[in-house]
This record gives structure tokens, C-alpha cells and sequence, in this order.
């Protein structure tokens, strides 16, 4: 899926079946809580923390909630993803071109 259809499809979705956006400053909540619950569960899962018996954490599944709330703040405030993605890229490429170097 293109990010474009995305965004195209979450904003169906969220104008019919979900029966409109909540407000930028909830869905700010929102995405802070879905950021918990992927932390949650790479500490469980690649960290120091274990897992609760029966912990049944999905996380591709939070991971697509994070995605979900990220394309309705960026609908809702007028941002083409594609496009933020495409100069976000850019501005990374110039301003990081030498500065992982250490790493090789």
C-alpha cells in the first residue's frame, strides 16, 4: 500500500465507520499511548523486563496502531506523508552524510 492510499484509507475509515476524527490533541494522546504499548513490549521482548504469564503482545500490531495515528494527526492537519517522508529523507542524506562514519 502506498502511503497516499493510506492516508486515503484511514481517512475513509475514520469519516464513516469511525464516525470522525477526535481531536489533534486526543489523538496526540493516543499515539502516546500506542508508543507505550510498542516500548512495552520491546522491553519485555529485547530488554531487561519479562513478559506476564499469558502476555499475548502483538508487535505488528501495535507497531500498525502507532502508523494508524500518525497518518490521522497527518490527515487532519493538512500533511502529505509522502511528501514529509520524501524531504525528511532528504534533510537526513545531508545533514547525516559523514556522521555515522565511526560505525564502519
Amino acid at each position: 500500500m502506498e502511503i497516499s492510499e493510506l492516508q486515503k484509507t484511514v481517512d475513509q475509515w475514520i469519516t464513516g465507520t469511525g464516525g470522525g476524527y477526535f481531536s489533534p490533541l486526543t489523538n496526540t494522546a493516543v499515539l502516546a499511548e500506542e508508543t507505550g504499548e510498542v516500548a512495552r513490549i520491546m522491553a519485555r521482548r529485547y530488554g531487561d523486563q519479562v513478559a506476564k504469564p499469558g502476555d499475548k503482545s502483538d508487535l505488528a500490531d501495535e507497531l500498525a496502531d502507532v502508523m494508524w495515528v500518525v497518518t490521522a494527526i497527518a490527515n487532519q492537519t493538512g500533511i502529505d506523508l509522502t511528501e514529509a517522508i520524501k524531504k525528511n529523507i532528504e534533510k537526513k542524506n545531508q545533514r547525516d552524510t559523514d556522521r555515522f562514519n565511526c560505525r564502519q
